[in-house]
């Protein structure tokens, strides 16, 4: 039986999961500019997620890390406001809960926080993740919220906490 772990992000999780990123942004013919394939700090991201307000987890099988997911307060965002960053999931990991389980944590995480909503932003090369967002009750936006620098995702979310 396969055991899942779902763990904050640690230094020696770095390049897997910016590898990991890059491979699904690549699968879907994503890796544009505009979106995380590009972010300056993918490389780093047990650092970036040291910042008050944000969390990062990973998820592993049988110790192998298979995706992630996190919440970032980022700049220009309204006050109460979050944003969901970063959930991939490696292409054998999708479709058994994996990314519904990380969400979870996150919601658990931005309310802990004091957060009041989760943004999010995305593409629609991604309609799976899509999919699962419209099924934990985010709800679309026409515009777009805060600097997160990724011009290229052109669908934008919201929940309210």
């Amino acid at each position: 039986m396969d055991t899942i772990t779902i763990r904050p992000i640690e230094p020696r999780n770095n390049k897997t999961i910016a590898g990991l990123i890059r491979q699904v942004l690549t699968e879907f013919d994503a890796n544009k500019p505009g979106t995380a394939f590009f972010d300056k700090e993918l490389d780093s991201l047990s650092e970036v997620f040291t910042a008050e307000g944000s969390s990062y987890w990973v998820a592993e099988e049988n110790n192998i890390l298979i995706g992630g997911a996190g919440i970032y307060p980022t700049e220009g965002l309204p006050d109460g406001y979050c944003e969901l960053v970063k959930l991939y999931l490696h292409a054998g990991a999708r479709g058994k809960g994996i990314g519904k389980k990380l969400l979870t944590i996150c919601f658990s995480s931005a309310q802990l926080a004091g957060y009041t909503h989760m943004y999010l932003e995305t593409m629609p090369e991604l309609n799976a993740a899509i999919f699962v967002y419209e099924q934990t009750g985010f709800t679309y936006l026409t515009h777009p919220l805060g600097n997160s620098g990724h011009h290229y995702c052109s669908v934008r979310m919201v929940k309210k906490l």
